[in-house]
C-alpha cells in the first residue's frame, strides 16, 4: 500500500461578480466553507492556472462574462494506504465529490510518496 497526493481540478460557478479577483475570492471561500462543513480541512484549495495560448505564460483560471464567472480551482488531498494510483484517485474523487456535490471534478495529477519530505522535494 502506498501514499499519494491527488490533485483535482474543479469548475466553480460564481454569480453576480464583475471582477476576476472577486470571483476567485468567492470561489475559494465557498469551496473551503463546504469542505470545512464536512470536516475536510485537510483538502488544499487554490485557484488553478491556465496557459496563455499565445505566449504560454500561466494566468489564473477564471473568466467573467455577464456578471457570472467560471473559476478553475485546484484541490489537493493526501490519500494514505491506497492499493494503486487509480485507487487513490477514486478515493479522492469520492471524498471531495461527496462534499462538493454538483461540482465537476477531474484528476489532473497523482504523485506517489513515502513521507512528507519526499513529497516536498517533488513539488
Amino acid at each position: 500500500m502506498s501514499n499519494y497526493l491527488v490533485a483535482m481540478e474543479a469548475a466553480w460557478l460564481v454569480r453576480d461578480v464583475a471582477e476576476i479577483d472577486d470571483a476567485i475570492g468567492v470561489a475559494v471561500s465557498e469551496a473551503g466553507k463546504r469542505l470545512n462543513e464536512e470536516s475536510m480541512d485537510y483538502v488544499e484549495v487554490e485557484v488553478g492556472a491556465t496557459g496563455c495560448p499565445a505566449c504560454g505564460e500561466p494566468f489564473d483560471s477564471a473568466f467573467v462574462a455577464a456578471d457570472t464567472a467560471l473559476v478553475g480551482l485546484v484541490l489537493e488531498m493526501k490519500v494514505f494506504n491506497a492499493d494503486s494510483e487509480e485507487h487513490a484517485q477514486r478515493i479522492a474523487k469520492s471524498e471531495v465529490g461527496g462534499a462538493l456535490r454538483d461540482v465537476p471534478l477531474s484528476v489532473v495529477e497523482t504523485i506517489e510518496y513515502e513521507d512528507d519530505e519526499e513529497l516536498e522535494s517533488a513539488s
